[in-house]
């Protein structure tokens, strides 16, 4: 949802000029702290989903992040914004970490829950392109809806659909059974009490060290590269003389194929996980194709025309998506009962949502002295070198990757 907004709602509420210092910087910002902060706080939700239980933080969190979505409809300055979108994913963060928790637990028998976590990733992408969809509709209807803040702002509908998701868990809610493990071993009393600093012991230390370095990679390939590639679509000459309307639809169809990419390559890995059996492989095969895919994108497609962006975006997302659903079933194989919605919580919040989120800033602030033509190239090329080494870094830690200790969850 940031990447389709962050333009517009800058342009509105801070009167910043895109391509600027100061817009680069603020772009950063709202990239870089709500989900620093997210993932700071979404160690603590992994914390309390081993101490509370999977469904009830589940429930919760996707709460928060709803009605935080429609909070920040209504913002009225930067720093307002800024405040409801760290709530926001605050609750994206925890909400991730107790449904891979709860839904390994669920399915014991091996290929089954690969499959399961596989696939229920793949709805991700959905997310995606009901946003975009938002988004368009917001751009071609604004001025038949209700305003917002005496207003019919695109940006501000599109938040506002945030809150859907909340919508089919009302209903859904009694029937959401909780974790059969967790529960058995809570009512028998053999449940440990969960601390972070048993993550370092010496049986975990690597895994945990390892897998937080790679997550960290891996979300740096989102935050600071593939979230900015619609940023780049204004300054592409057959777009630039386009009249505004047409230049945030032409933005929201870019953005459509990149969520078609993400729903192909959570398809592919659902097909392949149960095929490809050591987890180094399945790593490598994501962060090598990715080297080549998003050098081709940031480096000669962004800044050549429309239709070669498209199908880049399509492309390295795909990949990066693959590469997104294998933590999704990696993690959870890795940590004990009492330990794992706490590991995967370290792992993809303080990883990814804090350290690897920073390439957004890297890459902004990378935008203001890189060489290029205007400022949509110098964002592609900066967006590029982060990529770049976010996944030459990716490669080699794979190859100190833990495999786990055989196919069912640790105890």
């Amino acid at each position: 949802m940031l990447a389709l907004i962050v333009r517009p709602a800058l342009t509105s509420l801070g009167d910043l000029n895109p391509g600027t210092p100061a817009f680069n910087l603020w772009v950063g910002l709202l990239f870089f702290i709500p989900v620093a902060i997210g993932g700071v706080f979404g160690l603590l939700g992994g914390y309390l989903t081993d101490l509370l239980g999977r469904r009830r933080v589940l429930v919760w969190s996707i709460l928060l992040y709803a009605f935080s979505a429609c909070a920040a409809s209504y913002a009225a300055s930067v720093p307002e914004l800024v405040v409801f979108r760290c709530t926001t994913m605050i609750g994206v963060s925890v909400e991730y970490v107790a449904a891979l928790a709860w839904l390994a637990e669920l399915f014991p028998h091996p290929k089954q829950r690969e499959s399961v976590l596989a696939y229920t990733q793949s709805f991700y992408a959905l997310g995606g392109l009901m946003v975009v969809g938002a988004y368009y509709l917001a751009v071609t209807y604004a001025e038949r809806f209700p305003a917002i803040r005496d207003g019919h702002e695109a940006w501000r509908y599109t938040l506002l659909s945030g809150i859907i998701p909340a919508i089919p868990l009302i209903f859904v809610r009694p029937f959401l059974p909780e974790s059969p493990v967790w529960r058995e071993k809570r009512s028998q009393g053999t449940l440990k009490r969960p601390r972070i600093r048993e993550l370092f012991r010496p049986a975990l230390r690597r895994t945990t060290l390892i897998t937080t370095l790679l997550v960290a990679c891996s979300i740096a390939l989102g935050y600071g590269a593939l979230q900015h590639t619609v940023r780049i679509v204004p300054g592409l000459a057959e777009v630039r003389n386009l009249a505004p309307r047409q230049v945030e639809q032409t933005v929201s169809n870019v953005q459509m194929f990149q969520e078609l990419g993400s729903l192909t390559g959570r398809a592919i890995f659902a097909l392949l996980v149960v095929r490809v059996v050591t987890q180094r492989r399945r790593l490598r095969i994501c962060f090598g194709p990715m080297l080549i895919a998003i050098s081709w994108l940031f480096f000669y497609a962004a800044t050549h025309s429309l239709a070669l962006l498209r199908v880049g975006v399509f492309l390295a997302t795909l990949l990066f998506n693959a590469l997104h659903s294998f933590w999704g079933n990696y993690l959870p194989r890795v940590y004990p009962t009492h330990l794992r919605g706490t590991g995967e919580s370290f792992a993809v919040n303080i990883g990814g949502k804090t350290i690897g989120v920073s390439a957004a800033l890297a890459t902004t602030q990378l935008a203001n002295v890189m060489p290029g033509s205007g400022a949509g190239a110098r964002l592609a090329y900066s967006a590029g070198t982060v990529a770049l080494l976010a996944c030459v870094a990716g490669l080699i830690g794979s190859f100190w990757l833990p495999e786990p200790k055989g196919e069912q969850l640790p105890d």
